[in-house]
């Protein structure tokens, strides 16, 4: 069972974590997380050392989100292979994944926050990385269980499929165009089907 001041916490944060989201860090004022809370400036505080410290587990509440997304769709598939393609297609509907929070929490934090707050872009950096991560170890997966080429770079595939996603959602988003995803995931399988699959 919960307590009142953890259940006050995750209420602030899964408040204002689509509008850190939409507006960035010094897009939202704390009169827009009282007002949408409906608790008092002392009231936030008490829960959090400062704003900067509500946007990380804004940022952590979103991006757990998409990644719970993610593993619910991929838990079901054995082959790391078949892994590999079915992430490809959850983000052929990643916008639909990410709609109510405002969109993708990487690009629109990654990009609010350089140039402007150095610890909030590490933190998006990190999860970058995790991300890339995860991508590298379902293709070294695939070589171990010999479905895909024990001669590729799985990190330099990683990097390239993660930039690959990054892109198009940003294209994505900038031009209101799914066909952009749309598009570079099915170039995305290519690169899968002629240069990875043995």
């Amino acid at each position: 069972m919960k307590g009142k001041a953890e259940q006050t916490t995750e209420f602030i944060i899964s408040t204002v974590a689509p509008i850190f989201n939409k507006n960035g860090y010094n897009g939202t004022s704390m009169s827009d997380i009282t007002k949408a809370t409906g608790l008092t400036k002392g009231a936030i505080y008490g829960n959090f050392k400062n704003k900067e410290d509500l946007a990380f587990a804004a940022f952590k509440f979103n991006v757990d989100l998409v990644v719970n997304c993610i593993k619910a769709e991929l838990v079901q598939i054995e082959s790391p292979l078949a892994q590999l393609k079915g992430l490809l297609n959850f983000y052929r509907r990643y916008r639909t994944h990410t709609i109510e929070i405002g969109g993708c929490p990487i690009l629109n934090i990654g990009v609010d926050a350089n140039h402007q707050n150095s610890e909030l872009l590490a933190k998006v950096q990190e999860v970058v990385k995790k991300l890339q991560f995860y991508i590298q170890k379902m293709i070294e997966l695939g070589q171990n269980a010999e479905e895909i080429k024990s001669t590729i770079d799985a990190g330099q595939y990683a990097k390239r499929i993660f930039a690959l996603i990054e892109g198009s959602i940003f294209m994505a988003v900038t031009m209101n165009d799914d066909s952009y995803i749309n598009d570079m995931m099915d170039h995305a399988d290519r690169i899968v089907n002629e240069e990875l699959v043995k």
